[in-house]
């Protein structure tokens, strides 16, 4: 193995503990050896370097992704490669457009009355912060060549060749992903450079979402979210059930009694609606249900709970992506002929399939009724093909 295959090595260990911030040092000292700067002999010498932060210019980058020749197993090894990002005091990087005043805060004195402080930067408590913390971090990837997806506007896109960088930002936590190990190192060191951020190392957790991942595949679930839910609802101990409702049952906004405090019911409905994200078994039930939050019932408190039930017996089950599978885009769909009792509107159903793994999936009420069961299920398959493109 050659010096240049070393140092790669190095590289991607220290990429998969999280030192992101360090990488540039060994690319550059990567870089060096190519060129026959460094020989063998003076490695032990260079490598000293390598905790050092060495930053450089584009132009040095792009010359080192131009020279450095990954080993034959590079590319799979490192493909879809997650990091964890954290901006630290992210609002305070957004610039104001307009002037803003606000008055002294505590423990500034001064020596004339009526003063007040003209602000600089937004602040945390600001009504327009988070609006122009966004607006300079989209600027800043446009910048680098990001694109902003017109589905999610916190989604960034950069494609170049065969390598493909993906950006998610929520707020201050950002989570990248990507094929090519230098661009994500690259990205990540401009960002530090520009906001300071903190390095989390490989995805884990985020938003309440726990990711596991290994060479072949990814899993996605909420274990600990959904644990909480069962905690605060005092469900721990309750007797696990293997379906999440009565499919003998229909419920209607009448049947019942009504509750004397609905607001118990309208958060647990607003829990699970999240818990949807990765918990497609229980998306039309839950949907179903969030139907009568305006005026919820008995029966319809006891329906929510089975749905608790039956997460106390699959509390880790969430979505598995394989990259073994063939690749193939497959689509199932299908209609609930004036599902909804009280509407007497039918139900529209489907779920895609990308290779073997859930990619996206749907249980919503179709906005005018059909006449035929026929009319329902041409209804589903227009919707479906409108996801599909």
């Amino acid at each position: 193995m050659d010096c240049a295959e070393e140092i790669w090595h190095d590289l991607k260990s220290r990429y998969f503990q999280g030192d992101l911030l360090r990488i540039s040092a060994m690319q550059l000292e990567a870089y060096s050896i190519k060129q026959g700067k460094v020989t063998k002999k003076d490695l032990s010498t260079t490598t000293a370097t390598k905790h050092q932060e060495i930053r450089f210019t584009p132009q040095q980058y792009q010359a080192l992704l131009d020279l450095i020749q990954q080993p034959p197993n590079a590319t799979s090894a490192l493909n879809t490669t997650t990091a964890h990002l954290d901006v630290n005091n992210a609002f305070l990087h957004g610039e104001l457009h307009e002037e803003v005043y606000m008055s002294l805060p505590l423990g500034l004195h001064s020596t004339s009355p009526n003063q007040v402080c003209k602000l600089q930067r937004s602040i945390y408590g600001l009504k327009q912060a988070s609006r122009q913390w966004f607006a300079r971090l989209s600027s800043f990837l446009m910048q680098y060549g990001y694109q902003q997806s017109q589905s999610d506007h916190s989604l960034f896109l950069k494609f170049s060749g065969s390598s493909t960088r993906t950006f998610l930002v929520y707020i201050d936590d950002v989570v990248l992903a990507g094929n090519n190990i230098f661009e994500i190192s690259h990205i990540t060191q401009l960002l530090d450079i520009t906001f300071k951020i903190k390095d989390l190392g490989n995805l884990k957790y985020f938003l309440g979402q726990e990711v596991a991942r290994n060479k072949s595949s990814i899993h996605i679930s909420q274990r600990k979210y959904t644990l909480d839910i069962l905690s605060d609802c005092g469900m721990l101990a309750s007797r696990p059930i293997s379906t999440p409702m009565d499919y003998t049952t229909y419920l209607y906004v009448t049947t019942g009694t009504p509750l004397s405090d609905p607001f118990a019911y309208r958060r647990l409905i607003e829990c699970l609606v999240y818990l949807t994200t990765t918990r497609p078994d229980i998306t039309c039930v839950v949907h179903h249900l969030s139907q009568f939050m305006y005026a919820p019932t008995t029966t319809h408190s006891q329906a929510i709970f089975r749905i608790l039930r039956y997460l106390k017996s699959t509390p880790g089950l969430g979505l598995f992506f394989s990259s073994t599978s063939s690749l193939q885009l497959k689509t199932f769909s299908d209609s609930d002929w004036a599902g909804c009792l009280d509407t007497r509107r039918s139900i529209t159903g489907f779920s895609v399939y990308l290779r073997d793994s859930l990619i996206s999936w749907r249980s919503k009420k179709q906005p005018t009724i059909s006449h035929s069961s026929y009319e329902a299920k041409y209804r589903v398959l227009a919707t479906t093909t409108c996801e599909l493109q």
